[in-house]
Formats: C-alpha cells, structure tokens, sequence
C-alpha cells in the first residue's frame, strides 16, 4: 500500500500543489488533500488558533485538522522565498512550529525549508532532500522533480488562459473540462489579493461567483504574465518585503493601465500586517490615477454574504452609472 502525504488545500495550495502533487506521485505516494473549506473547517481552526492569527491561518489549521487522521505524513513546508528577491511573512515561515505545537494527533511533518534565493538548482536540491527522508533513490527523486517542473508550466499557462486554479487544477488532473473564467460581460473588474483569499470560495463567500451573476468578468493576478508584472517592480521606492504582497501590488499597476478594466477589488484579511499596506498602497495608486474605481473588502470569521452582496451591488452599480454619464 502507498504511504499517504497530506497537503492542506489553503495558503500555497493554489500557487504550487500541481507541482507538489506530481513531485510525491511519482515518487510513488498518494496526496491527499483536505476538503474545500467549510463551517467547520473555519470553526476548528478558530478554536485551536491564536486569538491574533489572522483568517487564513486559522483556515490552515482547521485544514490540517480535516486530515491529520487519514494520512501517514503531513507536507507542511517552510516557505522562505520562491526566488524573487523578496520572503512570505513571518507566519509562513513559522507555520511547521505552529502546527506542530498546537494540534496533538500529528503524524510525521516534511518541513523542508524553501529558500530559492539561495541561488539556481536550490529547488531540485529540495526535492532531492525531500527524497531523502522519504527514502527513495537520487534517480526516482530526479525524474519527479522533472516531472513537477513540467506540470507547474502547464498549469501557470491555463492560469494565463484564464482559468481559476480550480479549473486548471481539474483539467490537468482529468477530473473534468471547465471553461474558462467568463470573457462575455460587459464589465471587467480586477479582483486582487492573495490567493488564498481571492480563491477559498467559503471565506470569501463566493466573490467571484456573485460577480459572475452581476455580470462582471473577474481578472486576478494570476492572468498576468511574470514578465508584464515584473514591469513595475519600480512602482514603488523599494520592493515590499513580501512574495504576494510584490505581486499583488504589481498586478495592481498593471490593471491601472488597462484601458478595458472598469474597477478593482482587493480582497484583504483582517488583521494582516502585510495586506494591510498594500490595501493603503492600491488605494492611494487608484486616487492618483482617477480613472479606475477601487474598493477593498476585508474578510475575516465573521464574514456574511448579504454584506458582501450589498456592496458588492452597489460597487457594480456605481461604476455602471458613471460610465453610462460620462
């Protein structure tokens, strides 16, 4: 029988779990992942969390949770920086220490630190490490690092393509065909943040579904290319210290300067230090430009729909008004 690694389907699970996933099958292991996040979910991790933890962790610990009893190892990497001169926040990098001395039940963590800065090959050395400890050959671990890599292109490139990860994610893995985000509306909105929150359709009540239904096409970060994003990385004095923060940021800057979207939307978790600048950071990028609406909402526990659909609506009303009498 296979041994079982877990992967919790939240935080970097929409950014690299294709190339995580074809990296332990082909060493010959089963991943699991943990449920779409629901009520209980949220609510495990909310017991169990840090009063001061902010929505996405406490979502990662309900997800651990989901899975801890059904799997033989748990992959919970410490994400440093994936190359880019800048690092994830403090919680990411101390995430492993968090699970571990929070929730009882744990089977064996892969915590492997992911620090690409430390120059090219670093990422197959990774693999090569994590190999190691599961005990499969220097040969296998290559092959399936290769693999991965291939898979990881495949997937950016349908992300390009407009698919949501959850649709690239269940084309690549033949679960079904789904189209591509909605191109037919006649608004475009820029819905930006990290993708844990832009794309957990449970904490974000389904944002981007009610935008569908109020007929509004959704373009997210992942739908620009690295390089036309890597274009602004002047737009401000120095870089941010954070991965997603630089990213979203950029894409910001990007969607400012193009002439078919209508209006931004960025999605922000209470009581996040990083998000909290680049909320204040897009907000004053939008005023100076004057031409492109922009609104934050901010999620959290607590977070309804009715709220959200109130001003979302109105958010989309306004912006039709003001393009119908200018």
């Amino acid at each position: 029988m296979r041994a079982k690694i877990g992967f919790p389907a939240t935080l970097t699970y929409y950014s690299y779990f294709p190339f995580w996933k074809a990296f332990f099958e082909e060493l010959g292991m089963q991943v699991v992942t943990s449920n779409p996040t629901s009520k209980s979910t949220l609510d495990a991790g909310v017991r169990e969390t840090v009063t001061d933890a902010c929505v996405p962790i406490k979502l990662f610990h309900g997800h651990v949770m989901s899975i801890r009893d059904r799997v033989d190892f748990l992959f919970i990497p410490r994400m440093v920086s994936v190359g880019d001169k800048s690092t994830f926040c403090p919680k990411f990098l101390g995430l492993p220490e968090m699970i571990r001395y929070t929730l009882d039940r744990l089977p064996p963590l892969i915590d492997i630190r992911v620090d690409l800065m430390k120059g090219r090959g670093e990422l197959f050395r990774v693999c090569q490490a994590i190999g190691k400890t599961l005990n499969t050959g220097w040969s296998t671990a290559t092959r399936a690092y290769h693999k991965a890599i291939r898979k990881h292109r495949l997937y950016q490139k349908l992300l390009l393509d407009r698919y949501l990860p959850y649709q690239a994610m269940a084309r690549l893995f033949g679960e079904d065909e789904p189209a591509p985000a909605s191109s037919h509306h006649d608004l475009n909105l820029a819905v930006l943040g990290y993708p844990y929150q832009v794309h957990d359709n449970y904490i974000n009540v389904n944002l981007l579904g009610i935008l569908d239904k109020l007929g509004a096409n959704v373009w997210t970060t992942e739908m620009v290319p690295p390089k036309l994003l890597r274009r602004h990385i002047k737009c401000l004095p120095k870089r941010l210290f954070w991965h997603y923060s630089n990213q979203v940021v950029w894409a910001a800057h990007h969607y400012l300067e193009q002439d078919f979207v209508d209006g931004i939307i960025h999605v922000t978790a209470f009581g996040c230090g990083p998000d909290a600048m680049v909320d204040k950071i897009m907000e004053l990028d939008s005023r100076q430009r004057g031409r492109v609406p922009f609104m934050s909402l901010t999620i959290d526990e607590h977070t309804g729909q009715a709220g959200m659909l109130t001003r979302l609506e109105a958010f989309v009303d306004m912006i039709r008004l003001r393009r119908d009498t200018a």
